[in-house]
């Protein structure tokens, strides 16, 4: 696994070791920032806040920095993968622009040190069919979490039902297994 674009363009992402985690596919993580980057309802890359919580490598929010976001938390339990990622942010260079926490992402909070602000933009890649994303979008909305206009990626199996009671579908996409959705609190 590569960075598709930006800064970073071509480093190469360390992953977990085993099965534990599944990491996106280059090609679903360039789809889904482009979309990003030319949909009318998205705010700018540019500056932006992010998270991505089940983060895996990190390579969703490794790629949103490449491309110019000011700030990424990662949250993740796993410790193979949370080691993993440690390796990206230090390999790259990225200290200053990321935190690394061990959080169950079901209990992520505003908290000194770990985000500069209500996020931009969401990352969430759970482990599929396991309906982990809707505690995790509950807490979102409860902690006010997203900033104004803010989005969240949400990415699942092509088989799961979601039904995000309380938010809107900007839009729905689907690349191999992956179905991914671009939501914003109703």
């Amino acid at each position: 696994m590569r960075i598709v674009s930006g800064s970073l363009r071509g480093r190469n992402i360390d992953t977990p070791t085993g099965k534990t985690t599944r990491p996106t596919s280059d090609q679903t993580r360039e789809s889904v920032y482009n979309i990003l980057a030319h949909a009318p309802w998205s705010l700018p890359l540019k500056g932006a806040i992010i998270a991505d919580i089940f983060a895996g490598s990190g390579a969703l929010g490794l790629e949103g920095i490449s491309r110019g976001a000011d700030f990424c938390l990662f949250a993740e339990m796993e410790p193979k993968a949370r080691a993993a990622i440690r390796r990206n942010i230090d390999k790259m260079g990225l200290s200053d622009v990321a935190r690394l926490h061990r959080y169950d992402a079901t209990k992520l909070k505003v908290a000194p040190g770990n985000l500069r602000g209500q996020f931009t933009h969401i990352f969430m890649d759970p482990p599929y069919n396991k309906n982990l994303w809707r505690p995790v979008l509950r807490r979102v909305v409860d902690q006010n979490l997203l900033a104004d206009g803010g989005v969240i990626i949400l990415e699942e199996s092509i088989e799961a039902e979601i039904e995000p009671r309380g938010f809107e579908i900007l839009s729905d996409k689907t690349w191999g297994a992956a179905r991914v959705l671009f939501l914003r609190p109703n």
